[in-house]
């Protein structure tokens, strides 16, 4: 019997994709739901359950929270990726990891065919076949879903006639939790025009008293909240996520350019990646020289757009990746934020390292490291290229 490893969720493509594979494809089916750090233990235990109900061989539930961090989160982090400067890759990022995740774990078992349920008309399909194309490029990728172009009712009726009754309640809103955010679909993100309304998100606000935090970074990774000290960054993530929730912070809706060619929009809210992502970038302001963040900068818009579009496994992001990495050695440091209802504000920051240093002067107050000579002799060879091109200019049009 042909061995296929299925990437699971417990919803309704998922569960169909288990029927399918091994009623009608007569197939030896092995879940795996891969956990970056959007399940809570419940969840978990419910998921695995349905698959076995469903009556898969066996289920495996892949806890990779820390992984994602150490190879992924902290490097969006150091390059202070935000697509189209709004957006932090929360589905992007996950999706592809989860889909590196089950290659692997189907290469370990041995599997010869591995199977996705993501339709024909998103990102996911292309994030999951290129996954599964580098890491397991002998076994065969089946895609029921995209293959069949079943309707929602049609894939109902189906498990129905196999005996699997549940309910089957189509959300107003699809909403995606994850450790680095949570996306927000719905009819409102199908136009260019509308918005998504207050009830979409999932976290509402339930707190108005503005207040303080602090987030304290060493060499480039969040390391204290509040002064409590977390040997785990993905802690101090949730941290952070559970002080600026209840203030509905972090919510928008990303505009951008899909895998498969056509313009998308998606809605999200992400308190805890914007804050990390917005203190950690005025940290390097101070600390990091021009140069280093102009270049910085420019890596991690490929960086994103690479990781965006399934490129995971792409050599130069591990060179990216290692570049990122060195940048981090003075981005020590502590930052103040200001939380409010739907807004958050960057006040300060205090570091060892902090270049703003009044040791050399003060910007348009004081100067201790050069004098008025220095920088009129300064002035006078920098703007000496264009002094003499306008020159030039000049001789020339007097011979007309």
């Amino acid at each position: 019997m042909k061995k296929v490893v299925l990437a699971f969720s417990g919803g309704l493509d998922t569960s169909f994709c288990v029927k399918y594979l091994k009623d009608d494809k007569g197939m030896e089916v092995h879940s795996v739901l891969v956990d970056t750090g959007g399940f809570t233990d419940e969840e978990v235990a419910d998921i695995e359950k349905k698959a076995y109900d469903l009556g898969v061989k066996t289920h495996y539930t892949a806890r990779v929270a820390d992984k994602y961090y150490k190879d992924c989160i902290r490097f969006l982090i150091f390059g202070n990726v935000l697509k189209n400067n709004t957006y932090p890759l929360s589905v992007s990022a996950e999706r592809i990891f989860q889909a590196v995740a089950v290659a692997e774990y189907a290469k370990s078992i041995g599997a010869t065919a591995i199977a996705h349920g993501s339709t024909g008309a998103g990102n996911d399909q292309v994030r999951f076949d290129m996954a599964f194309r580098i890491i397991v490029p002998d076994a065969e990728i089946i895609t029921p879903i995209r293959d069949l172009k079943l309707s929602r009712e049609a894939e109902i009726e189906y498990l129905k006639g196999k005996g699997v009754q549940r309910e089957w309640h189509k959300s107003t809103y699809s909403i995606n939790q994850g450790l680095w955010g949570t996306s927000v679909g719905g009819k409102e993100t199908l136009n260019s025009w509308d918005y998504l309304p207050e009830e979409a998100y999932p976290t509402q606000l339930t707190k108005k008293k503005p207040s303080e935090i602090t987030l304290e970074f060493v060499k480039g990774e969040l390391k204290a909240v509040n002064n409590r000290r977390f040997k785990n960054p993905v802690e101090a993530i949730r941290r952070v996520h559970a002080l600026a929730a209840p203030y509905a912070i972090g919510r928008d809706t990303h505009v951008g350019d899909t895998i498969i060619g056509i313009k998308g929009r998606v809605g999200f809210e992400a308190p805890a990646p914007l804050i990390i992502i917005k203190s950690h970038h005025l940290l390097e302001k101070h600390v990091l020289t021009k140069w280093q963040q102009y270049w910085k900068q420019n890596l991690a818009e490929w960086y994103g757009m690479l990781l965006h579009e399934g490129h995971f496994n792409e050599p130069v992001l591990r060179d990216i990746e290692a570049y990122f990495e060195h940048s981090q050695k003075t981005v020590t440091g502590t930052v103040r934020v200001r939380l409010a209802p739907y807004n958050f504000q960057v006040l300060g920051i205090q570091s060892d390292y902090d270049l703003m240093s009044d040791v050399f002067g003060s910007y348009g107050e004081m100067n201790n490291a050069w004098s008025g000579d220095d920088v009129r002799g300064f002035s006078k060879i920098a703007s000496n290229q264009v002094m003499i091109h306008q020159k030039i200019q000049e001789l020339a049009e007097k011979k007309k």
